[in-house]
């Protein structure tokens, strides 16, 4: 059983931001079999891009200045509120317009995370995110996933089995986080908002007729307003949470680390 949850939490945490509605809510458009993935290439400006390679080399080195957080996992039991009529005061709206204006502000971010799936169990890695709509998210070694967005599909890839599912991005959690300009309370269904002494809780519900309800909670770091964790919560109640940390905005990122190479596969029969 363990193995099982295990294994859904690396499906579901990380479509961002991610998963929940990605790996287990919904089914992917297909399957491919495919090679292992090849390093990519380095950037060609000399300078100013991070290939592959040295963005590896830099998350490696940031781990030694920071060491990872300790995740805050959300109360199990807590109810929110599903009304897609939910109001706020003036407080809760302020402050979701500066988690709106915060990541709507980002163009990339590279970091560590690490990963509490619902049976408790801990995985670490390396994420990279260009907007709009591309992500990679590695795993360190002994797990072989690697979740990439190209701008319009998102695979959660298995080194190990050499395969990758493919869905649309516009059907994940994901696309909160990706998208160039976005505004919490307008373009999404927001069920609550909770500000403490360390975090600005932004919680996202999505209803699907077929696959039921799953929600997003965003935590930004109430003092310096950065990107702390989210929660995604699947339409089975499970959660998995995700704590970044190490956050650099300020690089640009090698674009060979999100391309999806579909050009050899084809569809599988059925």
């Amino acid at each position: 059983m363990a193995q099982h949850f295990s294994h859904r939490g690396i499906r579901y945490g990380l479509a961002l931001l991610i998963a929940a509605s990605v790996a287990g809510a919904a089914a992917p458009g297909f399957s491919q079999n495919v090679p292992i993935p090849k390093p990519a290439p380095k950037g060609r400006d000399g300078g100013v891009q991070m290939s592959a390679q040295e963005a590896q080399k830099a998350a490696t080195a940031n781990r030694a200045t920071q060491l990872p957080p300790n995740p805050v996992i959300p109360d199990p039991h807590r109810n929110l509120p599903a009304n897609i009529f939910a109001t706020f005061d003036a407080n809760q709206k302020a402050q979701a317009a500066k988690v709106s204006a915060y990541l709507s502000s980002l163009q990339t971010l590279v970091g560590n995370f690490v990963q509490v799936g619902p049976d408790g169990s801990k995985t670490k890695g390396d994420f990279y995110i260009q907007k709009p709509g591309k992500v990679r998210f590695e795993y360190d070694d002994p797990s072989q996933i690697a979740i990439i967005a190209d701008g319009s599909s998102l695979v959660v890839r298995d080194k190990k089995l050499a395969t990758q599912d493919v869905y649309p991005l516009s059907q994940t959690p994901l696309r909160f986080l990706l998208s160039d300009r976005i505004d919490l309370l307008k373009d999404t269904n927001v069920v609550s908002v909770t500000v403490d002494d360390l975090f600005i809780s932004v919680t996202i519900e999505e209803k699907h007729a077929l696959i039921g309800t799953s929600r997003l909670m965003l935590m930004v770091g109430t003092k310096d307003g950065q990107l702390k964790q989210w929660t995604v919560t699947d339409p089975q109640g499970y959660d998995t949470t995700v704590a970044v940390y190490n956050l650099d905005s300020s690089k640009k990122v090698d674009p060979g680390l999100f391309k999806i190479d579909f050009t050899n596969y084809s569809m599988p029969p059925g």
